[in-house]
């Protein structure tokens, strides 16, 4: 198993995309591998859309329709299909940010009951996803952490427990499993208890709700074993979205500015160790707890395969899923599901103004992180010079 490198694979990696597409998501890449393009090119498109210039159909060519589905379900079928027919699951995931209304919360709450049919109705979508802050204002979920609610702070709370209640329910009744995410450090213990008590609630024979775990919080191994504690407790199971984090300059700075310990690992090494510690006891406690892995990083997956193989657990085990954004890290995807393993893309959807701040995250993502975009456009290369080859 481990020295086999199955992620090489670049004929089953790019399976689905033609050379045209393939050279498409090479000048995709090419571009977003420079930080000052990034920030040109996210601050002139925030400007288009603020000045109402018809821009969408440009961004839907290029970077829309490389990491989102569609601007709705429905447009979102094709993907959804084609991915299935490799044996790649889908987590359609409504990416409308930033959203402050009482209104705002209960149509997002209706767009996840909506996509909770949806997905019972496919065989190839068993998740569904959301975002607490999709649920309720920031400031009640940094309260609730902080201290005791009163007045309309308490009422806010209230039907942000009533929306988690109302959702959980219906993935239970619809057997579809819910993917929680996990946001910034101050508002996460709220965040973290709600999941707990729907948990307590729904998880009875399998799990229904996931928690998000980003490990590149120091606490996150520390808070996985108290929770299992307590749930074996109860006779409840556990479920688990692990991955590494997406607010670690948000994090440092804060900390920083406050005068607090940052809760972030002093390192990149130190993150990775948390990573692998965290999916470690999940695997040794799988009767327990079960794993969604959320990482584009290819040792990390590998170390999974290998834990797996030594812990005798089938490629197939329903308790544990292996899950990459759409438009990344294709050759882990589909080189997985090609080897049989349970794997799903995230596919963001939603209009294209709306989605605007997810890929502009995608985009400074792919800059930031050391060597994701270089190799992305080295595996695009190795399959195009292939392809000539035959």
């Amino acid at each position: 198993m481990s020295s086999k490198r199955i992620f090489e694979n670049t004929e089953v990696a790019f399976s689905l995309k033609n050379d045209l597409e393939l050279r498409r998501a090479y000048s995709l890449f090419k571009m977003i591998s420079s930080a000052s393009l990034v920030k040109v090119g996210t601050g002139l498109t925030k400007l288009a859309f603020r000045w109402h210039l018809p821009i969408e159909r440009i961004v839907r060519a290029t970077v829309f329709d490389h990491f989102c589905g569609g601007v709705n379900e429905q447009d979102s079928m094709k993907v959804v299909h084609s991915l299935d027919a490799i044996g790649v699951a889908t987590v359609l995931d409504y990416s409308v940010e930033g959203k402050e209304e009482e209104n705002q919360f209960d149509l997002t709450q209706d767009k996840v009951l909506s996509l909770i049919d949806f997905s019972s109705e496919k065989k190839s979508m068993p998740f569904a996803v959301f975002k607490p802050t999709g649920l309720g204002r920031f400031k009640v979920w940094q309260q609730a952490s902080v201290g005791p609610l009163n007045g309309l702070l308490q009422e806010e709370w209230e039907r942000i427990k009533a929306r988690y209640m109302t959702i959980a329910q219906k993935a239970q009744s619809q057997k579809i499993m819910l993917l929680i995410d996990a946001e910034e450090s101050w508002m996460q213990d709220a965040a973290d208890m709600l999941c707990e008590e729907m948990m307590m609630t729904f998880n009875k024979d399998y799990s229904v709700v996931f928690n998000t775990l980003q490990c590149y919080r120091h606490d996150r191994l520390a808070y996985l074993k108290k929770a299992h504690k307590e749930a074996k407790a109860k006779g409840v199971k556990l479920g688990f979205k692990v991955v590494r984090g997406a607010y670690m300059e948000k994090e440092n700075d804060r900390a920083l500015t406050m005068g607090y310990p940052t809760p972030i690992c002093v390192n990149k090494q130190a993150t990775d160790d948390m990573f692998n510690e965290v999916v470690a006891y999940i695997l040794a406690n799988i009767n327990d707890i079960s794993l969604f892995l959320g990482t584009h990083n290819e040792e990390s997956t590998y170390k999974v395969l290998n834990l797996m193989h030594e812990n005798g657990l089938s490629k197939n085990d329903p308790r544990i899923w292996f899950g990459q954004l759409y438009g990344m890290s294709d050759h882990i995807t589909y080189n997985l599901a090609n080897e049989g393993y349970n794997v799903a893309k995230y596919i963001p959807f939603g209009p294209v103004k709306d989605v605007m701040p997810y890929l502009i995250r995608r985009a400074e993502e792919n800059t930031s992180v050391s060597g994701q975009t270089t190799r992305e456009l080295d595996l695009i290369m190795g399959e195009l010079s292939r392809r000539r080859r035959v």
